[in-house]
């Protein structure tokens, strides 16, 4: 699970035979976990071991890796420096990548229904059991440390998912343009943030950019501040004894009442239905808007796009006039191995070479998947020097997941149109009864 205050442990297993085996975990099954998987040697972990890690491994291996990804900025710059490194090692593996449509949720779960996925990809929310039909087992892929948040994509006491890395959620900030707007304290109260966003609206800066347009930029507002504000890592899942778990007065209609009211105080967008994602990191590098409240992964994105390291900062949004901070730490996207690839051990060589040589996760402005790397990152020390609680997250309950896809809740949609409605009640009510008809339906 995850660490508070970024105290990461170094967990290094030795085994006299030179065998380095992950870890990984289920929830509700601790003791039969695949963590016992450590010491077994099976005839699948032997083979994966000569291929990624024994002499002449160069020679056993070859094939066509195929990896959809999401960071399609990627593709033809750092990508094509991974496979550089890579090759140097398994010169006769080819590394492909595809570049991933807005929505890589429903691309791939339309490529799931039709047979036809890639060999590495991220997984899309789906119940842990299902995991099993469609991707390898990663038990074997003999990893130098064992990796967090292992009990997240494990079924059975089998591992099938692990974390391209961890973040937080915060306001990434322009420097100077708080200290143009005569912004001299971090705020640590919503009364003091919204003042702030007030002196850069004042100064000619967008205070917040939002992204509303493009949906899944929406995800912290609904995913991490509902918990959150509740205090309550697990809050998301207690909606399975719920039938209105959409209220204004608990988690989800506080924290969408929050960009409710930055939108109705101009302080986002001025046409929140036209951004532009790719402009907007350029814009808040520059210091035409001045926030994003988004995971640390994007600091290194605005830096890459012209932003002078020291100028980017990173806090707590203060949701509350409490002056107590408090954020969510979870993990990313979810590597997974297409379990019927033509290329399998060649693909479980890539995916361990990116998690353990290709330094993508100092690059995304993650902390790493692996236990005992600490972060690179200086904005991540600022964080942390406020003093804020980090909150881990849980899984979720495999029968929410359930409700929710029956229902088709859609939380980062349900948050644009509780934005833009006239009465933001409606739209609870609407997704409220979508909710427990789809809970009756199943049984719940």
């Amino acid at each position: 699970m995850k660490r508070k205050g970024f105290l990461l442990v170094f967990m290094i297993v030795l085994a006299l035979t030179g065998i380095l085996t992950g870890c990984s975990g289920n929830k509700s099954n601790s003791g039969n976990s695949a963590a016992n998987n450590v010491t077994a040697n099976t005839p699948e972990q032997n083979t994966a071991e000569q291929n990624t890690t024994g002499q002449n491994s160069a020679e056993k291996l070859s094939g066509k890796v195929t990896f959809l990804t999401n960071r399609t900025d990627m593709i033809g710059k750092e990508y094509d420096d991974y496979v550089k490194r890579f090759n140097e090692k398994y010169p006769d593996i080819q590394i492909e990548f595809e570049a991933s449509q807005t929505d890589y949720n429903q691309q791939i779960k339309v490529r799931m229904a039709s047979g036809e996925l890639p060999d590495l990809m991220f997984i899309p929310d789906i119940p842990n059991s299902d995991l099993p039909k469609y991707f390898a087992s990663l038990d074997d892929l003999g990893l130098s440390a064992d990796i967090t948040f292992k009990d997240f994509k494990a079924y059975d006491g089998k591992l099938y998912g692990i974390t391209t890395g961890n973040s937080t959620s915060g306001i990434v900030y322009n420097k100077k343009a708080f200290a143009d707007a005569g912004i001299t304290e971090i705020p640590k109260t919503w009364d003091s943030f919204l003042e702030a966003c007030e002196k850069l609206k004042q100064n000619g800066v967008i205070p917040l950019s939002s992204n509303f347009k493009d949906k899944w930029p929406l995800g912290s507002w609904v995913y991490d501040m509902p918990r959150v504000i509740e205090n309550n890592r697990d809050f998301p899942n207690t909606r399975l004894n719920m039938d209105a778990p959409f209220t204004m007065d608990n988690g989800y209609g506080k924290a969408m009442s929050l960009i409710r009211a930055l939108n109705e105080k101009g302080y986002l967008e001025k046409d929140i239905n036209s951004t532009n994602w790719e402009q907007s990191k350029k814009d808040v590098a520059n210091g035409k808007m001045g926030m994003y409240f988004l995971g640390n992964w994007v600091i290194n994105q605005v830096i890459g796009v012209g932003a002078d390291t020291e100028n980017i900062g990173f806090f707590p949004l203060p949701f509350d006039n409490s002056g107590n901070l408090r954020a969510a730490f979870n993990p990313d996207f979810f590597y997974a191995v297409n379990k019927n690839s033509k290329n399998l051990e060649a693909t479980k060589a890539f995916l361990k070479w990116m998690l353990e040589d290709s330094g993508y996760e100092d690059f995304a402005g993650f902390l790493s998947p692996l236990e005992g790397r600490e972060s690179k990152l200086a904005q991540l020390a600022e964080f942390q020097a406020t003093g804020v609680e980090l909150q881990e997250g849980m899984p979720d309950d495999l029968q929410v997941i359930e409700i929710s896809n029956k229902a088709q809740i859609d939380l980062p949609a349900i948050a644009q149109e509780f934005v833009l409605a006239k009465d933001p009640q409606t739209v609870l009510d609407k997704w409220n009864k979508a909710w427990a008809k789809a809970k009756q339906d199943l049984g719940y």
